[in-house]
């Protein structure tokens, strides 16, 4: 970017309108360019001097049209600032999602956090939106995906959460209708059996079925998960010996 320049006396212009018609004529006072430099601190921001003086710093990309020399008036810095306003707040919501995939609700509260006003977060939703980035639709449809994978839970569970997230009624709804409970049960018991080596079977019965219980799912799923994953790593025993299903254990 350019050095700064030395000052340059400000302008006056007179508008033509008010001198045809014999009136006391407006005046604009009209600021030049003196200076472009990029911050030290952050790269895609450039501090602007008028005059002489530093006036105000703002997105690289919105100071991409300036250059020392242009003369700015009131009006046209009042515009500059606004827009550098929509693009920071726009910048802000792309680190926001540049962590994990957000729903509208939370791109919404991040922007509120940081004192953005409420109608440039509504400009900068609807960007995202054209841009793909914010959809509440597929957003569920990751979380569900995520959560299955690596946390899994029941229906009711991630119901909760994604309304949590902000998302209504259908939305999540669609987002769990192929939530198979059995076996994201299982997965949940499987990721869980390193805890409970070694445990008899009330022991291994109660604590299992709390931690599923913790996660969400009902006793109709519990309980034949819990007597599978027993059967399955006492097979040298000969399995389950005890009959599940009349014990009250929850």
């Amino acid at each position: 970017m350019r050095t700064v320049e030395p000052a340059q006396p400000t302008q006056t212009f007179f508008t033509a309108k008010a001198t045809r018609k014999g009136r006391k004529p407006w005046l604009f006072f009209m600021k030049k360019i003196t200076g472009l430099q990029v911050q030290k601190k952050n790269p895609n921001r450039v501090n602007i001097y008028l005059d002489g003086e530093f006036a105000f710093g703002v997105a690289r990309i919105t100071a991409a049209w300036l250059k020392n020399g242009d003369e700015l008036s009131d009006e046209k810095i009042a515009k500059l600032l606004a827009e550098d306003s929509r693009e920071w707040a726009y910048q802000q919501a792309m680190l926001f999602l540049s962590y994990r995939v957000r729903s509208e609700k939370e791109i919404r509260q991040n922007l509120h956090k940081h004192e953005v006003p409420e109608e440039v977060i509504e400009e900068t939703l609807e960007r995202l939106r054209k841009a793909g980035l914010a959809n509440d639709n597929e957003f569920a449809q990751i979380w569900v995906e995520n959560r299955s994978t690596f946390r899994p839970r029941s229906r009711r569970a991630l119901a909760m959460e994604l309304r949590q997230k902000g998302l209504d009624d259908e939305t999540v709804s669609s987002a769990i209708l192929g939530v198979d409970e059995d076996a994201l049960a299982y997965d949940a018991a499987q990721k869980r059996l390193g805890r409970l080596k070694g445990l008899e079977w009330n022991d291994f019965r109660k604590k299992l079925s709390e931690f599923l219980a913790r996660r969400g799912f009902p006793y109709s799923v519990i309980a034949p998960t819990v007597t599978r994953m027993w059967s399955e790593t006492h097979i040298e025993d000969g399995g389950l010996r005890e009959n599940f299903e009349d014990e009250d254990i929850l």
